[in-house]
């Protein structure tokens, strides 16, 4: 018998949130372990990056698939197979005694737990009006935060005390968890226009030119931010930090987010879209600028808790704005949405590792506090022309 259908929502199920908590600690997990990881595997760091490059890379990639899957399967129904399948290939990451075979192990689990937070963020989109998404979505990042938070502090700590390893083999344990408690979670109704072929979605999503739009701002938010912060942790490192230290730095990434995400909450009933992502921008910019001056223990926590305020009120907005371009394609569009993302995650941090190997994180993270000028301003300006329009439309209607 299959569960009933989704009644409207005002915040995220409880179940999406959990498990949107175990994706975002186990994408987060391996930034402070990076250096342990080259040592073990007796590789050089630039190599090792690899595992995490391949992972995000991997997670960018899949989107479209699951976003097509979700839009003609149910948004339930592929976060559970995801949720088996990265619980095996988490398990499997633990076991690989050689670079290579953990790099595609990593892989896999990236294009498995890649199906999480999109379709957690498309379900809310479904469920929930647009009056109060933005808030509904803040919950669901609050979520992620708490498990990026633990993921930097125990990721690095259980790594540095114990073994790399177990770090790999809790988050497997737990989407195991994730995948049987979402059983009873009912599927919502989706618009009308879906039940069409995947060249129907995939034609609608990539004609729209403020979906183009948005996806292009996310690849480079994604190149900006997810790109360059898993190098906070190995700069540190870099200059002897142990391992559990760095990640315990970096939890202020994870505790902004939390703290900031609360923030947005109360102020997007009354901030317009574009003053958020302003405010997000500057954050973003201010911290990469900071900790491209000097890389020590205050500065690398300063820079992560403006990094989590800014992806909070910066993000957020662009991930609002995502479920509202097609309601009919939804899955869709916030599946090539999150593999913009990801997939500029990936490039930016395969362009950065030879800049790590040869020690040089101020020019890196320069470079990312330049970038994060256009990118607030093309967001902010472009929002703003889109709510004009949305505006116009509705009125003429």
């Amino acid at each position: 018998m299959n569960p009933p259908a989704a009644a409207p929502l005002a915040r995220p199920p409880l179940a999406l949130s959990i498990a949107s908590f175990v994706s975002s600690f186990d994408r987060f997990a391996v930034s402070p372990m990076i250096v342990l990881i080259a040592a073990d595997l007796g590789v050089s760091l630039s190599a090792s990056v690899a595992a995490a490059s391949g992972y995000y890379l991997a997670y960018g990639l899949t989107q479209p698939l699951w976003g097509v899957l979700s839009d003609r399967l149910g948004r339930v129904r592929v976060m559970r197979l995801a949720l088996y399948g990265a619980a095996v290939a988490g398990a499997a990451s633990a076991l690989m005694p050689v670079l290579a075979a953990l790099v595609v192990a990593r892989v896999v689990t990236g294009a498995c737990f890649g199906a999480v937070i999109p379709t957690s963020l498309t379900y809310v989109g479904d469920t929930v009006a647009p009056a109060v998404r933005q808030r509904a979505l803040t919950d669901l990042m609050a979520a992620a935060a708490l498990g990026t938070a633990l993921a930097t502090g125990l990721g690095g700590a259980v790594a540095g005390l114990v073994d790399w390893r177990v770090a790999f083999t809790v988050p497997a344990a737990c989407a195991l968890v994730c995948a049987l408690g979402l059983r009873t979670l009912p599927e919502p109704p989706r618009a009308a226009g879906t039940g069409q072929g995947v060249a129907g979605y995939l034609g609608m999503v990539l004609r729209h030119r403020w979906a183009l739009l948005v996806f292009g701002l996310a690849f480079t938010e994604g190149a900006i931010m997810l790109g360059a912060m898993p190098f906070l942790a190995t700069a540190l490192q870099h200059d002897g930090l142990a391992a559990a230290v760095a990640g315990l730095a970096i939890t202020a990434y994870g505790l902004g987010l939390w703290a900031f995400s609360r923030l947005v909450k109360r102020v997007s009933v009354r901030w317009p879209a574009p003053v958020l992502m302003l405010v997000g921008g500057t954050q973003l910019c201010a911290g990469f600028a900071l900790v491209s001056l000097h890389v020590s223990v205050p500065a690398v926590a300063v820079t992560a808790l403006l990094l989590g305020g800014g992806w909070s009120f910066l993000h957020s907005s662009l991930q609002t704005w995502a479920t509202s371009i097609l309601p009919q394609a939804r899955g869709t569009t916030i599946a090539f949405f999150a593999g913009a993302l990801f997939v500029g995650s990936a490039v930016a941090s395969w362009a950065a590792g030879p800049l790590a190997e040869h020690g040089r994180y101020g020019l890196l993270f320069g470079i990312a506090a330049a970038a994060a000028v256009p990118l607030t301003a093309v967001a902010a300006v472009t929002r703003r022309r889109y709510g004009a329009l949305a505006a116009e439309g509705a009125h003429s209607g």
